[in-house]
């Protein structure tokens, strides 16, 4: 009888805490534990593992997935034919509204007392399965989402918690604890980057110096040859040798030319793989068989010479930029994310996609609701997607337009009346007024030698950067810096109006392409 008792006893115990179970809970390899113990073991481990085999196995905690809120696909319960998306849900009335719908819960004195919280799918898991009570409060020492009865039963003693300060506590320090994580990446990415960069851009300088040293190492070879035959030739050949002169000239500004456009299509670290050709030094005539005069003028050549290097020189120096601009935005687009405009913000003129990737202007209004959050004079429309922190990072396509307001601008701007666009109020924007006039948010007249197809926008959320660049010339155009961001960024889209056709051509959110 002893025997069995002790048995009995090891057989109702936690092996985490050693104790009597509370609120015991099994895991899919069929031991058991205290709830709060194992919660606490999931929550120090990046993998859910069982304490006493230590087995691993994906489980999300029941009360982890019931309370995660999402408002997302919540849609009010009261529309009656398009129904829009929940504002609010009340845990006593067991519904969800829209901000129509919410209005009485704003305004009756009775309903202003009710719980209302983030819209929710499933209202019954809100509940207290036991007093039939709105889940109020969180326990502590438990772990779980208790009602106002039960904390004179089972969790009498407890250290209870209005469930918006536990949430509100959770959430300061998952978010220091992601901070601290973003400031370390960043450190390794600068340290990385920085090295990378370096050893890049040294080994391009140094095979481009290389080639362009052997060419010059040719014409000098060619040009001492001349000057030791100078005496012994006729005047006759002075115009045939300036012409040749010139005509190697040509042939390495050509060259140079095709380098460039090399530099501008094909991955500059595969250059020299790509076109051997461009490795070796020009074809150069054998100068000993020419015969020229004293009397011509050995400094008309050497300034020839000297023209020709500084231009090299120049090309040298084109070349290690272009290839650290190139390097430099492909690093932004790592950052790439998804962008999708919101139907709920844009303009009733504006014609959105059915994909949310394009938006044109269509001259005549459309009957739509108008929602707090929708653009009424300003035909403009936002990204669905919102940024509090990070880096990201976006492509928009705009052949064919003749004018557009593009950016990012706070979540809170004011979307009703006229609008300028500026930091103050919350615009950080590029724009192109008059088919030629590219501005920086109404205040900074840019001048760019290009005209640009499409547009990559990065952001640094934390470092207060907005940065545009012209994708197809990989070339940067501005950049807003030192800016305060608190709350939360998302693209901003004005399309601008027809112009009689003029600028009827849609702008497009594009995939990033990462081979351009």
């Amino acid at each position: 009888m002893s025997s069995s008792s002790g048995l009995l006893a090891n057989e109702l115990k936690c092996s985490v805490c050693m104790d009597v179970f509370t609120d015991p809970v099994s895991t899919p390899c069929g031991h058991n534990f205290c709830k709060s113990c194992l919660n606490q073991c999931w929550d120090n481990s990046q993998n859910c593992y069982c304490s006493f085999c230590k087995e691993t196995f994906k489980v999300v905690q029941p009360f982890q997935k019931k309370f995660s809120l999402s408002k997302s696909e919540v849609l009010c319960d009261i529309c009656d034919e398009r129904r829009h998306k929940a504002l609010k849900s009340c845990l006593l009335c067991q519904a969800s509204y829209c901000k129509t719908h919410l209005d009485l819960h704003q305004r009756v004195l009775s309903l202003k007392k009710h719980k209302l919280m983030d819209p929710v799918e499933n209202m019954k898991d809100y509940i207290c399965q036991k007093h039939e009570r709105p889940l109020e409060l969180f326990c502590r020492d438990d772990q779980t989402y208790v009602c106002v009865f039960c904390t004179d039963g089972d969790h009498k003693t407890h250290n209870t918690v209005p469930l918006e300060e536990e949430s509100k506590e959770k959430k300061t320090q998952k978010d220091v604890q992601q901070m601290i994580q973003d400031k370390n990446k960043k450190i390794q990415d600068i340290i990385y980057f920085t090295e990378l960069g370096k050893k890049s851009t040294e080994r391009e300088k140094a095979a481009s110096a290389e080639l362009f040293s052997d060419l010059m190492r040719s014409i000098e070879r060619c040009l001492a040859d001349l000057l030791e035959m100078m005496e012994e030739k006729q005047k006759a050949a002075v115009k045939q040798v300036i012409q040749e002169l010139q005509q190697e000239i040509t042939e390495l500004k050509m060259r140079n030319t095709e380098l460039d456009h090399l530099l501008h299509t094909e991955d500059h670290l595969q250059l020299l793989q790509i076109d051997p050709s461009l490795c070796s030094p020009p074809h150069t005539r054998n100068w000993p068989e020419i015969s020229m005069d004293t009397d011509v003028s050995v400094e008309t050549l050497r300034r020839a010479l000297t023209q020709l290097q500084e231009t090299l020189d120049q090309k040298l120096s084109q070349t290690v930029k272009s290839i650290s601009n190139t390097a430099l935005l492909r690093r932004m687009q790592q950052y790439a994310v998804d962008v999708t405009l919101d139907p709920d913000t844009v303009h009733p003129i504006l014609i959105l996609s059915n994909d949310g990737k394009q938006v044109r202007h269509g001259d005549i209004e459309h009957g739509v609701p108008d929602y707090p959050e929708r653009f009424d004079k300003c035909a403009s429309v936002l990204g669905k997607e919102g940024f509090l922190s990070g880096r990201f990072y976006f492509e928009v396509q705009l052949k064919g337009k003749a004018g557009w307001n593009l950016g990012v601008a706070r979540e809170s701007i004011n979307r009703k009346g006229k609008i300028r666009v500026s930091p103050q109020n919350g615009f950080w924007v590029l724009g192109l007024w008059n088919e030629n006039e590219y501005w920086a948010c109404t205040d900074v007249l840019l001048s760019l030698r290009m005209k640009p197809q499409k547009v990559g926008f990065f952001v640094d959320y934390e470092e207060g950067l907005v940065s545009f660049y012209d994708v197809e010339s990989r070339s940067h155009i501005y950049s807003f810096t030192a800016q305060s961001f608190t709350i939360r960024i998302c693209p901003y889209v004005c399309p601008f109006s027809n112009d009689t056709g003029k600028n009827s051509a849609p702008l497009i959110i594009s995939p990033v392409n990462y081979n351009e």
